[in-house]
């Protein structure tokens, strides 16, 4: 297994975490061709072939200018496809910041290091679910 560091060479892997929702995302960022593998299989067979997920997970790729050149391994758990995408995203956008410290700017300006806090909320007692009341009955 390669280590993190800070000098380019062929054992160069830099390595972030995304969260969103329950999912947790560890992201390893490789010098390569720009293949993606998320749990050891291609995004679509992963994500569903849902194009949105995998335009998301793209997303900071592009924006900083570096698709192809980096081969990304994520390996993602908890949560649905949604929360694993936007966990994914984060923690590639996290990993490029770490290869080049100038990719920081472009992807702020693109609210891509921005991690969404929404989350489930707790279940109250007295109550069906967080907020939802049990049936009212009059008579």
């Amino acid at each position: 297994m390669a280590r993190t560091v800070t000098k380019h060479d062929k054992n160069t892997q830099f390595t972030a975490t995304g969260r969103r929702k329950t999912s947790i995302a560890r992201v390893f960022l490789r010098p390569g061709k720009g293949n993606f593998l998320i749990n050891g299989k291609e995004p679509g067979k992963h994500l569903g072939e849902v194009t949105s997920f995998l335009n998301l997970i793209k997303k900071p790729l592009q924006v900083a200018q570096v698709e192809g050149k980096y081969d990304v391994i994520a390996k993602v758990h908890g949560g649905g496809l949604s929360g694993q995408a936007d966990a994914i995203r984060l923690g590639v956008a996290r990993a490029l910041v770490t290869v080049n410290a100038a990719n920081k700017v472009t992807l702020k300006a693109e609210g891509l290091l921005t991690r969404d806090p929404r989350d489930k909320e707790r279940k109250k007692y007295g109550r069906k679910r967080a907020r939802k009341r049990f049936q009212f009955s009059k008579r």
